[in-house]
């Protein structure tokens, strides 16, 4: 009994944090129209690139020297995710040589040094990856080949001495598994007017284009900061991008002379930090602003991640889940232009489906039917296609996703969708996953595809908490204790690592802290060894 009686007396204490920090984590949301994401190396480069007579292009250029690895890459994760950022990183220092705009020779030398460790990393890459499935990889890595080979051609290469492989005429290979020609083929599709799918990857495409086949873009070309100014540079009517151009220097002053992935992100931080903090259950103090959040965001046409971005199902689900779980209702019509037989695309277009678009979709659906039980016959046939759908994505346990590298996020999702509306396989898949779980733990107690990470960490723990059948897992208790203290060591002192899939990777900082907040809390009400009784799951 005394055990008992100090749990109970912990429970209230946490809580009161819990809800502190989910307080403070959405009023800082709140206050930044823009949203928490890092710096990106392409884009800031693309930039460099692009629009060099932009304000601040001094800062950006120091930087990106900066960021160069020692050896010679740029970018996070593996070789692979590095291949990216590095092409946009070396064809920015070309172009910056070219255009002669560093007079001095110490400074021209250092760019012209960074170049050459850039495209002799460059070779040194692996030979065929696997290449990572982030948007428009397929075109922007040949574009940017062909632009480096395009400036190593340049009267200029021919005069700097000891630069090794950056010399006149020496030349890129596009790596195997990319088509040379593809990010031509896709602009003569488009010489008639550039798909709204496209915009977001603009740059890939514009320089194989006639000018004024993109409209004129409100603010951000896409979100991007890069399509933005290749949109620019490819304008013969300059007039014409004086708001796209503000919009672009909004953006940099923003991250401090810097561009970010994409912007706003203001949308998709607000759904998916509500999301999270909604599992434990919503403190009463954010209720209300959550409730804004999603009837704001909502769109009866269905929701766009960001300004100038096509609508698409993930973002419009979220917007439903969010209004579900804090009580009130949007009505999930707008998913049914996103249906594709079996399951949900992510927007018109899509070329590869997406798994958590799909288990965001399932789960706001059976949220939205606790609240609308008359609308099941609607929805349910359509329901039960998405659960089967998700089984059958299922490989070894986990589910992967094109919006992450890491498996861990794909899974978590795919877990809760299916315990919120089970069937024939789900029991299985959903055991068969948790089992998983348990064998990947780290030895430090973390979870991670690339090591451990308070962020996958986080969603792992998740799992082994959404599925009551998990408790008789041989080891789930010792698991979980062993993923508490990895949280509280790590959770606040280590800068997230970027596992999100966009161009590259990139780490949206308050959805992962919402997300780890989440875990946190769960242990304290839900895991072993915790007293729950009368604690809603």
């Amino acid at each position: 009994m005394t055990g008992t009686r100090a749990s109970t007396a912990v429970i209230p204490q946490a809580l009161r944090r819990f809800d502190s920090q989910a307080v403070r984590l959405m009023a800082d949301i709140d206050a930044d129209p823009w949203g928490s994401v890092r710096a990106s190396v392409y884009e800031t480069a693309r930039v460099i690139s692009l629009a060099p007579k932009l304000d601040g292009h001094g800062t950006r250029l120091g930087w990106l020297l900066d960021q160069q690895l020692r050896d010679g890459t740029w970018g996070e994760g593996p070789a692979r995710y590095r291949l990216l950022p590095t092409l946009s990183a070396v064809e920015a220092l070309l172009a910056t040589i070219v255009r002669d705009e560093t007079p001095a020779v110490s400074t021209r030398g250092r760019l012209a040094s960074a170049a050459a460790d850039g495209v002799a990393a460059l070779r040194a890459l692996p030979a065929d990856g696997p290449w990572p499935d982030t948007a428009a990889i397929e075109v922007l890595v040949p574009s940017l080949v062909a632009r480096i080979n395009d400036l190593l051609d340049r009267p200029v290469f021919g005069t700097l001495p000891r630069l090794g492989p950056v010399s006149r005429g020496a030349r890129l290979s596009v790596p195997p598994g990319f088509r040379p020609d593809r990010h031509e083929e896709i602009a003569q599709r488009c010489r008639a007017g550039v798909p709204g799918k496209l915009h977001h990857t603009f740059e890939g495409v514009a320089r194989h284009l006639p000018g004024g086949v993109v409209p004129v873009p409100d603010g951000l070309l896409g979100s991007s900061p890069a399509a933005t100014a290749a949109w620019l540079a490819s304008q013969p009517d300059r007039a014409q991008g004086e708001q796209a151009r503000a919009a672009l220097s909004a953006a940099a002053r923003r991250y401090g002379g810097l561009l970010p992935e994409a912007a706003p992100v203001r949308v998709f931080e607000r759904l998916w930090v509500a999301a999270a903090l909604a599992r434990p259950g919503l403190p009463p103090a954010c209720r209300a602003a959550a409730e804004g959040w999603a009837h704001d965001i909502y769109d009866p046409a269905g929701v766009r991640g960001a300004p100038g971005l096509l609508p698409d199902a993930d973002d419009t689900s979220m917007a439903v889940l969010v209004a579900a779980v804090t009580g009130t209702a949007c009505d999930p019509a707008p998913l049914a232009a996103f249906w594709a037989d079996t399951h949900y695309r992510c927007y018109i277009g899509e070329d590869t489906g997406s798994v958590t678009a799909n288990a965001h979709a399932l789960q706001a659906l059976t949220a939205h039917l606790r609240l609308r039980p008359a609308a099941r016959p609607v929805h349910y046939p359509r329901m039960d296609l998405v659960r089967d759908w998700l089984v059958k994505q299922q490989t070894d346990g986990a589910w992967t996703d094109k919006w992450h590298a890491s498996p861990y996020y794909a899974t978590e999702r795919c877990v809760r969708a299916l315990l919120g509306h089970p069937g024939p396989g789900t029991r299985r898949a959903i055991q068969t996953a948790v089992d998983r779980v348990l064998a990947s733990q780290h030895d430090d107690g973390t979870w991670g595809v690339w090591g451990g990470t308070a962020e996958e960490t986080a969603y792992a723990v998740q799992i082994l908490l959404a599925d009551p059948a998990a408790a008789t897992r041989p080891g789930w208790r010792t698991a979980l204790q062993r993923a508490e203290n990895a949280l509280d060591d790590r959770g606040s002192r280590h800068r997230p690592p970027a596992l999100w899939h966009d161009k590259t990777l990139y780490a949206p900082t308050a959805m992962i802290q919402a997300e780890i907040l989440a875990a946190r809390e769960l242990l304290t009400r839900h895991g072993p060894g915790r007293h729950t009784e009368g604690v809603a799951s």
